[in-house]
């Protein structure tokens, strides 16, 4: 599939230079994509991801095609319109909102772990798909004990990754150290694919003076200049036309490398979104959009946020070529993200990849998810679609891994772990003045006044203030 796609793009660059922009497919058999809200959970062996829900409409009928064929046409007049031909027809008729038949999802591995019959794929080496794993691995004992630290009162946010491991990491494994990674805030398996330690998670998210951000980001907000991976920022979606900007840049510099950025499917409702896409199809800007639809954008599902089939149809709108994958199955994103760099690169062009998934944990430690969502929906993704435990029966069935392994690996992480946070803890806090300083070279008055009063404020109320803080 992925060789498919660069066959396929080098075809159609090559001779359709100023058509109609063409839309990447995947085309398997026995795979469906239909993604929203469950209303009743799928059979066991069914490979529906989702049931979807929308309104039907029958006033326009007569007026209405599914798929607008130009081709079909009574006349062979044209207008010549900026941006290209444009053909006449005598019928009226309305482009309808999707297609009768829903973009399919890519896949490579079944939920058991199997290959997909005729499933083509990047391959991936016993380094590359040990290394995956384990990171993996690696990433869901994090999120299991800063959960708890959380709970405890040791720090005061986390978000975990729970269910959406495979996103993280094989998209990770599939880009180079040169890329630029625009974030969320539920990737940060991409850090650590690249090399981000442990103790610096730990660091950042007690907020000591080992931290890279000097304490001035809520938890979980990452970011490694040494990396290439931009500083998280809460607001939803900012980072979109951002990475269009970073992957320009790359272009006029001749770099090659893209920009990579993530978000998830509440993200796409955003205006950012649209204007990041526009502004990417039309300075062929070498960026990969990623999104995350889990479905769920805190307590909205998908079904009431949007009525078109998912997140891939909305790239086709602005000219942006995109595929459907399986979230869930890491050889399928890994794939799909090492053939959509090479596109980018290549064709120095833009595509956006919806990867279908599910968060399976709260959207963060000041969410209960079951106030919205059904338990029993949240544990069939959790126990039947696990892409960690998907993509271990594929490395077992390799002969690359063994039990052993998996408790040695489990056990040496929580013990790093468990040492990284009590480290952390005993760190000093950054001073007072990191508050201020570092944007401008002299401090602005505006800023001098802040920290005045901020000063004396402290002095009037000193209980109301961490009395760990170095003043």
């Amino acid at each position: 599939m992925a060789s498919w796609f660069l066959q396929r793009s080098r075809i159609f660059f090559s001779t359709h230079q100023h058509s109609k922009p063409f839309f990447l497919l995947p085309f398997l058999n026995n795979t469906s994509s239909s993604f929203s809200r469950p209303r009743t959970l799928p059979h066991k062996n069914s490979p529906t991801l989702f049931s979807f829900s929308r309104h039907e409409s029958t006033k326009a009928d007569a007026q209405l095609e599914l798929e607008h064929d130009f081709t079909q046409d009574h006349t062979n007049q044209e207008i010549d319109f900026p941006g290209g031909k444009v053909g006449f027809t005598s019928e009226m008729r309305f482009i309808s909102m999707s297609a009768s038949k829903r973009v399919p999802c890519y896949r490579v591995l079944d939920d058991n772990g199997e290959l997909v019959k005729d499933s083509n794929y990047v391959q991936v080496s016993k380094e590359m798909g040990v290394k995956m794993y384990s990171d993996m691995v690696t990433l869901q004992t994090m999120d299991n004990i800063f959960h708890e630290v959380q709970r405890q009162g040791r720090i005061s946010f986390y978000v975990t990754q729970m269910g959406e491991e495979a996103v993280n990491i094989a998209s990770a494994a599939a880009l180079a150290p040169d890329d630029i990674i625009l974030p969320q805030y539920r990737e940060p398996g991409v850090l650590l694919w690249r090399g981000f330690t442990l103790q610096q998670f730990v660091h950042q998210c007690f907020g000591n003076t080992h931290d890279l951000g000097k304490g001035r980001q809520m938890p979980i907000h990452y970011g490694s200049n040494q990396h290439n991976y931009f500083t998280i920022s809460s607001p939803i979606a900012t980072q979109l036309p951002q990475a269009v900007g970073a992957a320009y840049s790359l272009k006029m510099d001749g770099k090659s490398a893209c920009a990579v950025t993530y978000c998830g499917d509440g993200g796409t409702s955003e205006g950012d979104f649209h204007a990041g896409m526009n502004f990417a199809a039309v300075m062929d800007a070498p960026v990969i959009f990623i999104c995350r639809n889990n479905g769920w954008a805190i307590s909205t599902p998908v079904e009431e946020q949007f009525r078109s089939d998912g997140v891939v149809v909305k790239g086709k709108a602005y000219g942006i070529w995109g595929i459907r994958v399986d979230g869930n199955d890491a050889l399928a994103v890994y794939s799909a993200v090492h053939t959509a760099r090479e596109i980018a690169i290549r064709e120095k062009r833009p595509v956006l990849i919806e990867a279908l998934t599910y968060r399976v944990g709260h959207h963060s430690t000041s969410d209960d998810s079951t106030k919205y969502r059904a338990i029993d929906e949240i544990e069939y993704w959790k126990m039947r679609r696990n892409p960690v435990s998907r993509f271990k029966r594929w490395v077992e069935k390799n002969g690359w891994w063994s039990d052993k392994e998996e408790l040695e690996l489990r056990s040496s992480i929580r013990k790093q772990l468990l040492h990284a946070i009590e480290v952390a803890e005993k760190a000093q806090k950054p001073p007072l003045e990191d508050m201020f300083n570092d944007v401008y070279d002299k401090l602005p008055p505006n800023l001098e006044e802040q920290e005045r009063l901020l000063r004396k404020s402290i002095k009037k109320h000193p209980k109301d203030y961490p009395s760990d803080v170095p003043l």
